[in-house]
C-alpha cells in the first residue's frame, strides 16, 4: 500500500501577488516540490473588495504550483495581515490549590486561560504566542514543566484581527477548492522562514514590507515579545513618486524598480533619468537625486515608525541580531542601509533559510512569507496532536 504523502502548503495572498509554496515532508525534513505566483486582483487599500477575483488569483497560483509539484493538494495555511491586525500582552493564572508537580497540560491550560480575554466586537483571535511563565512568584521561566508549585501564571502575546475580514479571506480560499487548515499572522510566518532559533533567542526584529502594510515582529529569548501592523508599504513609495513627477501609478512603479534607491548617496545621484510623460508629450529628464530624495524620505519615515515600536517593546538595546527585511518592499535598493541608519543595528534581507537548493528566483525576500506558511503547515502535520479544526486553534501555541 502506497504511503500517503504529507504536504505543507502555504499561500501568501498579497495585494499585488499571490504566492503559493508546496513542500513534502520526508523523514522529518521538508523539501520544496512546487511553487508559483499569480497577479492579485480584488483588493482595495489592503482589503478584499472582490472575493471572486481574489479566489481566481489563489486558484491560478495553486494550479501552477500543483503542476510543478506533480501532485494535488486540498488544504493550506494562509497568511493574514494588514490594517485590521491588533496585538497586546495577556496573562492567565492557574492556581492548583496545593503544591504539586507541573505537567505539560498545565502549561497548555494556563496559556488557554490567558487567551480568554474580552475581545471587541468583530475581533478574531488569530495567534497566542506564549512568552514565559511564573511559578509561585518566580518569573521568567520558559518551560517550568516538572517543577513543584501551587500557582502557575502564563504570559502570552495575543494577536487579533477583524473576524469579518478573516472570514472573507477564508471564504475566498474555499472558493478556490481548498480547505484552510490554519491562518497565521504574516509577520510570524516570515520570521518562521527567514530567521533561525538562535537568532530569535538573542533578539531580532522581522519586518515584512508588503504592498499596503508592514508586519513587524520582535523576538527575544525565543519568545514573541511584540508585534504590530504598520500602515505603510511598498505602494506608498510608488504613490510618492507618482505625485512628485505627476505620472501614472504603473509608470511610477517601473521607475522605482529600475532606478529607485532608498538612501541618498548610494547611487549615481547626478545621473540623468527619463521620466515618462502622458501620451503625445515627449519624455522628460531629471537627475536621479530627485527620485532618490522621494524614496529616502518615505523609507526614513517607515523605519522611524519601526523604531518607535521597538521602543514600546523596550528592545532598543536588545536587537543583537538586528532586523531582517522581508516582503516585496524589501527589494528596493538601499532599504538595508536606511534601516541600519535609523535603527542603529545591523540589517539583512530575509530569503528563506534551512531549505537547500532554492532556485534563484525564490531565494528572495518577497518569498519568505509563503515559505514560512508552507513550513508552518508542514510542522502542524508532524505534531502528534494534529487534528483538523477551525482556523486559529493550533496556531495558539505552535512555535
Amino acid at each position: 500500500m502506497a504511503r500517503e504523502i504529507q504536504t505543507g502548503v502555504g499561500i501568501d495572498v498579497g495585494s499585488n501577488f499571490t504566492r503559493c509554496v508546496i513542500c513534502v515532508v520526508e523523514d522529518g525534513y521538508q523539501r520544496l516540490v512546487g511553487y508559483a505566483d499569480a497577479p492579485s486582483n480584488g483588493w482595495s487599500r489592503g482589503r478584499i473588495s472582490d472575493p471572486e477575483a481574489v479566489s481566481a488569483s489563489i486558484q491560478k497560483a495553486i494550479e501552477n504550483a500543483e503542476l510543478r509539484a506533480q501532485l494535488l493538494v486540498d488544504t493550506a495555511t494562509v497568511g493574514v495581515g494588514g490594517s485590521t491586525i491588533s496585538s497586546g500582552n495577556s496573562r492567565g493564572l492557574y492556581e492548583f490549590g496545593r503544591p504539586r508537580e507541573i505537567e505539560g497540560r498545565d502549561l497548555h491550560y494556563a496559556v488557554q486561560l490567558s487567551t480568554e480575554v474580552q475581545l471587541e466586537h468583530d475581533r478574531f483571535l488569530l495567534q497566542a504566542a506564549p512568552q514565559d511563565f511564573t511559578v509561585d512568584g518566580r518569573a521568567g521561566l520558559r518551560s517550568p514543566q516538572r517543577m513543584i508549585g501551587s500557582r502557575l501564571e502564563a504570559h502570552t502575546h495575543i494577536i487579533t484581527t477583524s473576524a469579518q475580514e478573516h472570514d472573507t479571506l477564508v471564504d475566498a480560499v474555499n472558493r478556490a477548492h481548498l480547505n484552510v487548515e490554519e491562518t497565521v499572522f504574516e509577520g510570524m510566518a516570515a520570521s518562521y522562514a527567514a530567521v533561525l532559533e538562535n537568532e530569535r533567542q538573542r533578539g531580532v526584529a522581522v519586518a515584512d514590507i508588503g504592498a499596503h502594510s508592514t508586519e513587524l515582529v520582535l523576538y527575544a529569548g525565543d519568545a514573541l515579545v511584540w508585534s504590530s501592523s504598520i500602515p505603510v508599504g511598498g505602494d506608498h513609495f510608488t504613490r510618492d513618486i507618482a505625485a512628485k513627477f505627476r505620472i501614472p501609478f504603473d509608470d511610477a512603479e517601473l521607475l522605482k524598480r529600475e532606478y529607485g534607491c532608498a538612501r541618498l548617496g548610494l547611487s549615481a545621484d547626478n545621473a540623468l533619468i527619463e521620466i515618462p510623460s502622458c501620451e503625445g508629450r515627449p519624455a522628460r529628464e531629471t537627475v536621479r537625486w530627485d527620485l532618490t530624495d522621494v524614496l529616502d524620505a518615505r523609507a526614513e519615515d517607515l523605519f522611524k515608525v519601526i523604531k518607535g515600536e521597538v521602543g514600546k517593546a523596550g528592545m532598543e538595546q536588545d536587537l543583537v541580531e538586528g532586523i531582517v527585511l522581508c516582503g516585496g518592499g524589501a527589494l528596493l535598493y538601499g532599504m538595508e542601509d536606511m534601516a541600519e541608519f535609523v535603527l542603529n543595528c545591523n540589517c539583512r534581507k530575509g530569503p528563506p533559510k534551512d531549505m537547500d537548493g532554492l532556485p534563484d528566483d525564490l531565494n528572495r525576500a518577497d518569498w519568505a512569507t509563503a515559505f514560512g506558511l508552507a513550513m508552518y503547515s508542514a510542522k502542524l502535520k508532524t505534531r502528534p496532536e494534529f487534528r483538523r479544526k477551525a482556523p486559529g486553534f493550533l496556531g495558539l501555541v505552535l512555535k
